[in-house]
């Protein structure tokens, strides 16, 4: 099939990190990043529906582990680094995720779950691997592009 699709490049999405959003800034060297979505859902049988389940979505969590390179000197990545032996609200921060269609999902207060900083064989760069992880509802603002059910077409 010729022509733009909706597919797009890992490397389109882009993350911001701060203490507050008007301070946020991105994070030089990062290389790979997965999410991990927590869903509660609570399930019942009432006699009423004769045998049939039924059931609820009640919760959701949002986990995004992002892996790379400890980068000295840059404010986004000194900012995660800094998170390192921090406990309680001193572990948190602002964090955005920006979709490569425009959307923007955020957190005032997410929390920086440090996992490697700076680990690595001898010969390696040292590493900043860390999940971050949602504290409440996001903040979701609609970017200028929706993806269509139809996977041959984006709606503007």
């Amino acid at each position: 099939m010729a022509g733009k699709t909706n597919v797009f490049l890992v490397l389109d999405n882009k993350f911001k990190v701060g203490a507050e959003k008007g301070t946020a800034s991105t994070i030089a060297d990062m290389e790979t990043f997965s999410v991990s979505v927590s869903n509660g859902v609570e399930t019942w049988t009432p006699m009423d529906t004769e045998g049939w389940q039924r059931a609820l979505m009640t919760s959701k969590a949002i986990t995004i582990t992002l892996s790379g390179k400890r980068n000295i000197g840059d404010t986004g990545n000194d900012f995660v680094a800094g998170k390192l032996y921090k406990n309680g609200h001193d572990a948190e921060g602002y964090f955005e995720w920006e979709f490569p269609d425009g959307t923007k999902v955020s957190w005032d207060a997410a929390v920086f779950d440090i996992k490697n900083c700076g680990g690595g064989d001898s010969t390696n760069v040292g590493a900043l691997e860390f999940d971050v992880i949602s504290n409440g509802k996001p903040t979701v603002v609609a970017g200028n592009v929706v993806m269509s059910a139809d996977v041959n077409k984006a709606v503007k």
